[in-house]
């Protein structure tokens, strides 16, 4: 499952940030997946508490955005939302356009406990 070794790298790289910041463990993770980003996110919700075992994400609620895919038509200059598989402009049908949104995978905020004294 590509999804569960997506989320072990995820898990280490928060758990990482979270421990630079003093905290003890994670509370919530805010996650964006774009279309295009080749994530499902249901299989990411299903790995990521396997993924976090045993570590200071362990029992974390993670949120998952999902970004739909956004293109700038060279062409015509529209902005639309295809369907990813076409990635064609729905104004003109043109091939000629930029991907403005839809490629991201990122954690898009951490909330972290952090011990007092």
């Amino acid at each position: 499952m590509h999804e569960l070794s997506l989320a072990q790298s995820m898990v280490e790289d928060i758990v990482a940030a979270a421990r630079r910041e003093g905290a003890d463990r994670i509370v919530r993770v805010r996650l964006v997946v774009g279309a295009l980003s080749g994530v499902d996110a249901d299989a990411f919700e299903f790995a990521f508490p396997v993924a976090a075992e045993g570590t200071p994400a362990a029992g974390a609620e993670l949120r998952i955005r999902e970004v739909a895919l956004a293109i700038h038509c060279r062409d015509c200059g529209a902005t639309t939302s295809p369907d990813p598989l076409l990635c064609r402009c729905e104004t003109c049908g043109s091939t000629a356009v930029d991907v403005t949104a839809g490629r991201e995978l990122k954690v898009e905020a951490l909330e972290i406990h952090v011990p007092v004294g």
